[in-house]
C-alpha cells in the first residue's frame, strides 16, 4: 500500500527528519496564507508535477481558485480528496535518497545521489557512478557511520555529510520499522538557509505486513471511498474478474504504467526479471502483470484483450521462466484467441512469445501456424526482453 505524501511526512518527521511547514486540507475553508505555498494534490501516484497536480500560489485568493480547482480535477486518474499545502522553500541544492529490497541478493539497499529531482531516473540511466548503491543487513541496520561512508563516497564533505548521514540512517529504520517495499526521499532539499528538508517522499508498505499497522488503516465505511488507495482502479478491477473466473491457475494481477508494450509475464523473480530487462534494453511496459498455476484458456484470452485494450498499447510481449506447472499450448491458445477476438493479426501483436516447458512442442506449433516469433529455453530472459523491445519498435 502506497501511503498519500502527507501520511508518509508524518513519519518521516516522528523520526526526526525535517519536513516543511504545512497543513491538509480538503477545502478553501482551512487556509491561512501569509506566505507563498506550494499546493500538492494527494493521490497515490508519481508524477503529479507533470501532471498538473502541485501549484504554487503566492496569495489567499490565488490559493482558495487553485485549491478549488484540483479538487475537481482527476490527476492521473486520481481525483484527490485532500490536498497538502505548504511553505514555499528556496532550494540550493537537491538530494535524492532511497531505501529499497533486492529480491536477488535478498537484502535492503539504499540509494543515493547529490542530484535529486523529478528525473533521477534519467540520471541513473545517463550516468549511473553518480548514482550510489550500497546493500546492508535488517539485523545491522545502516549506522550513521555506514550512511557517512555511503554519502562520502559521491563527493560530499564536511558538515553537509554529517548532517545528511543521520537522515538516510533513520530512512533506513523507516523502511525496516514499516516492513516498507520503498522508502524515498526525492528531493531532499538544501535551502538558502542551509537547513535540509524532505520536500516530498514516497512511502509503500508490503500488503502482507499491513496487520501490524493498522494505524494507518482508517475502519471508518467511507475509507473505501474517500481514499482511492482501497479501491483497486477499473483496470486492476477487471483483471481481477478475469482471474475470478475459475479456479485454474493464475491471471491476472496487474501494476497499470504508461507503456506501449503489454506484458503478460511469470510470477516471481522472472517476473521482475523480464520487466527489469524490458525496461533496460529501452522498452515501455505498459503493465505488469503475472500469469501462472496453468491458467485456462478462457482466462488467458480474456487477460490479452484486457491489456490491449488500454489506450497506447501497440504490442504484446509474453515471457516466463522454464515451467513445469503451466502448459505452453494453452498460453499460445489463448494469447492467439484474444487477439483474433479483438480483430487482430498475432503476427503484428505478439513482438515475442518466450515461455519453455510443459507441452512446449504443441505451444510452438500453434505459434508457428500464426507466424509468432518464440524462443524455447535456450534464450535467456534478457534476450526475448531485447527481441520484444526490438519488435515493438517496428
Amino acid at each position: 500500500m502506497r501511503l498519500l505524501e502527507y501520511e508518509a511526512k508524518k513519519i518521516l518527521a516522528s523520526y526526526n527528519i525535517p519536513i516543511p511547514e504545512g497543513k491538509v486540507v480538503s477545502s478553501t475553508e482551512e487556509i491561512e496564507l501569509n506566505k507563498p505555498v506550494i499546493i500538492k494534490s494527494q493521490i497515490p501516484i508519481g508524477g503529479r508535477g507533470k501532471a498538473g497536480g502541485v501549484l504554487e500560489a503566492s496569495s489567499i485568493q490565488d490559493a482558495k481558485q487553485k485549491i478549488n480547482n484540483l479538487l475537481i480535477t482527476p490527476i492521473r486518474g486520481y481525483l484527490p480528496k485532500k490536498l497538502l499545502i505548504e511553505e514555499k522553500v528556496k532550494v540550493k541544492q537537491e538530494f535524492f535518497m532511497a531505501v529499497t529490497y533486492d529480491s536477488v541478493i535478498k537484502e535492503p539497499v539504499v540509494i543515493f545521489t547529490p542530484e535529486g529531482g523529478v528525473d533521477v531516473e534519467e540520471l541513473a540511466a545517463r550516468d549511473p557512478k553518480k548514482v550510489k548503491k550500497e546493500a546492508f543487513t535488517v539485523r545491522g541496520r545502516l549506522p550513521e557511520y555506514r550512511a557517512r561512508e555511503i554519502i562520502a563516497d559521491t563527493g560530499i564533505s564536511g558538515k553537509p555529510l554529517l548532517e545528511l548521514a543521520p537522515i538516510l540512517s533513520r530512512l533506513a529504520d523507516i523502511f525496516l520499522d514499516y516492513d516498507a517495499t520503498l522508502a524515498e526521499i526525492n528531493p531532499l532539499s538544501l535551502t538558502d538557509e542551509g537547513r535540509f528538508i524532505a520536500l516530498d517522499c514516497h512511502i509503500e508498505i508490503e500488503d502482507d505486513a499491513m496487520f501490524r499497522h493498522k494505524n494507518l488503516i482508517r475502519s471508518s465505511p467511507e475509507w473505501e471511498e474517500a481514499d482511492p488507495r482501497m479501491r483497486p482502479s477499473e483496470f486492476a478491477r477487471k483483471a481481477a474478474e478475469i482471474d475470478n473466473l475459475d479456479h485454474r491457475g493464475v491471471a491476472g494481477r496487474v501494476i497499470e504504467f504508461d507503456g506501449t508494450l503489454g506484458l503478460i509475464i511469470g510470477g516471481g523473480g522472472a517476473s521482475l526479471t523480464a520487466f527489469d530487462a524490458i525496461r533496460a534494453h529501452g522498452g515501455k511496459p505498459a503493465n505488469y502483470c503475472e500469469i501462472g498455476g496453468n491458467p485456462s484458456v478462457l482466462k488467458v484470452k480474456e487477460l490479452t484483450k484486457l491489456i490491449l485494450s488500454k489506450p497506447g498499447v501497440q504490442k504484446l510481449a509474453v515471457i516466463m521462466n522454464v515451467v513445469s506447472n503451466t502448459r505452453v499450448d494453452l498460453v499460445a491458445r489463448g494469447i492467439i484467441k484474444g487477439i483474433l477476438e479483438m480483430g487482430k493479426n498475432p503476427a503484428e501483436i505478439v513482438a515475442v512469445f518466450r515461455i519453455p516447458g510443459a507441452w512446449e512442442e504443441e505451444g510452438f506449433k500453434i505459434l508457428s501456424k500464426y507466424n509468432i516469433p518464440y524462443c524455447n529455453r535456450r534464450v535467456s530472459i534478457d534476450e526475448a526482453a531485447k527481441m520484444a523491445v526490438k519488435n515493438s519498435m517496428v
